[in-house]
């Protein structure tokens, strides 16, 4: 993800939930061995050299320093202690794998010049400012429920896990889906639900609804289902505009008791298109408008297509 204003490229905070093996990370637990050994049984076998391996936590605090310096720049001076915590929990190396050449990309983790890195299949690591200002924008509470469309590598769903209740993630790309399942495991992440399908359609078999959804590729328009599928009070955080153009934006949109859903335009942003039905249905007459009117209550879910795989 790219995000930007000019556009811009893109006891609860204690109990993150985070395991111990993550939680002490910084200290001997979170060692090359614990790497190596993570990686391995997540099915992405990999070798790293022990000054390779300190040269990257050696850059993490200039990057922990990055990421609060651009968040109170963007949130009137205020980067929120859980989104920090989270982001010094998770081992963002783990995370640079390109998936479809087999090849580990760690080296670069915690570069000076944030910027997305592919993870083969079409599918990219989103820059990591880019992943904190989402965060933030998601608000996250230790009592939330998130779904996430576009597990991508995993990070913004690990990330996330670290600060609500239940995460779950989407992917429609079935070998990047596939082997993404397994990263979490190793983590200690038991909060962590993905399968792989269609975001276009949400996850309706999760009783209750969620809390947050963000939507981590450009929707052309906002998918009837995501706005049935939030609670009451909930809210979707979605970049919509028309795929590999300038243009887009990031929208926020709120549903408020009376099940009435407002919007707002936030940042530019610039993602990968939202692919399956979002590409080959014309846009529902149900469709929330962008910046419009109120809208009227949502209706209640209709019974979901079959999720296809990507």
């Amino acid at each position: 993800m790219t995000i930007s204003r000019r556009p811009l490229l893109l006891g609860a905070l204690g109990a993150l939930a985070a395991p111990p093996l993550v939680q002490a990370q910084g200290s001997t637990a979170w060692t090359r061995e614990a790497y190596l050994a993570a990686m391995r049984a997540s099915g992405r076998e990999t070798t790293i050299t022990e000054a390779n391996f300190n040269a990257i936590q050696a850059r993490k605090p200039a990057a922990m320093r990055r990421i609060e310096n651009y968040l109170k720049a963007r949130f009137n001076g205020e980067a929120d202690p859980v989104v920090m915590r989270a982001f010094e929990t998770l081992p963002r190396e783990y995370f640079h794998w390109n998936y479809e050449g087999r090849s580990n990309q760690a080296g670069v983790a915690y570069e000076n010049d944030p910027k997305p890195w592919g993870l083969g299949y079409g599918s990219a690591l989103s820059d990591y400012l880019g992943q904190a200002y989402m965060t933030q924008v998601c608000a996250p509470k230790p009592d939330h429920v998130v779904l996430e469309i576009g597990t991508g590598s995993g990070f913004q769903a690990a990330l996330l896990s670290r600060c609500v209740a239940k995460q779950y993630s989407i992917e429609i790309i079935n070998p990047l889906g596939t082997a993404v399942q397994r990263i979490f495991a190793p983590l200690g992440y038991s909060n962590v639900e993905t399968r792989v399908g269609d975001g276009f359609f949400g996850w309706p078999e999760v009783t209750g609804g969620f809390d947050t959804i963000i939507v981590t590729c450009a929707a052309q328009y906002v998918p009837p289902a995501l706005i049935q599928q939030l609670k009451p009070g909930g809210q979707l955080v979605i970049p919509i505009g028309q795929p590999f153009r300038r243009g887009q934006f990031l929208y926020i949109y709120s549903k408020d008791q009376d099940g009435r859903v407002r919007s707002r335009k936030d940042v530019g942003v610039y993602f990968i298109p939202m692919t399956g039905a979002m590409m080959n249905r014309p846009r529902p007459t149900d469709a929330p408008n962008p910046e419009g009117a109120p809208a009227r209550p949502a209706a209640p879910p209709a019974a979901a297509p079959a999720q296809p795989a990507g």
